[in-house]
Order: C-alpha cells, then structure tokens, then sequence
C-alpha cells in the first residue's frame, strides 16, 4: 500500500496525539474497529460497558482516578513534548 505520506509511526503518533480529544477518540474507535470484526452498536456497548465498570472501581475505592492535567503532564515529560 502506498501512502500520500510517507511518515513513520512515531511521526503519526504524534500528529494524532495534537488533535483535539474529541477527534482522538473517534480515531480510536475507528482504529479498535478496525482490528477486530464487531459492528458499531457493539462497540459502543464494549466502552459503555468499560465506562461503568471504571465509574464503579472509583466509586468503590477499588483504584483511585488521577487529574487529567498531572496524566498530561507525564505523557508529555515520557514522549519528550
């Protein structure tokens, strides 16, 4: 397959990881999709489902959530942006 631009994948990476959060969760739906054979009303039954079960662990105590800026933060310092 030829692609209009040749970019390796840390380069993708990084272009994907720029987008708003809104279009990188689509494109990581779409990426799920794509590996696996299951139809779009499913998946979002999977990360429904996903969603209540973390909802639940941090209700109950089982894990404890992170702020969303210290979670950038170190995603950042990790992959040197």
């Amino acid at each position: 397959m030829i692609y209009p631009m040749e970019l390796s994948l840390k380069e993708l990476t990084d272009q994907a990881l720029s987008l708003p959060a809104s279009s990188r969760a689509i494109l990581s739906e779409r990426l799920v999709a794509s590996l696996v054979d299951i139809s779009e009303s499913e998946l979002q039954k999977v990360w429904a489902a996903e969603a209540i079960l973390r909802r639940d662990q941090i209700r109950s105590g089982a894990v404890q959530s992170i702020d969303g800026n210290d979670v950038l933060t170190e995603v950042r310092r990790v992959v040197g942006r």
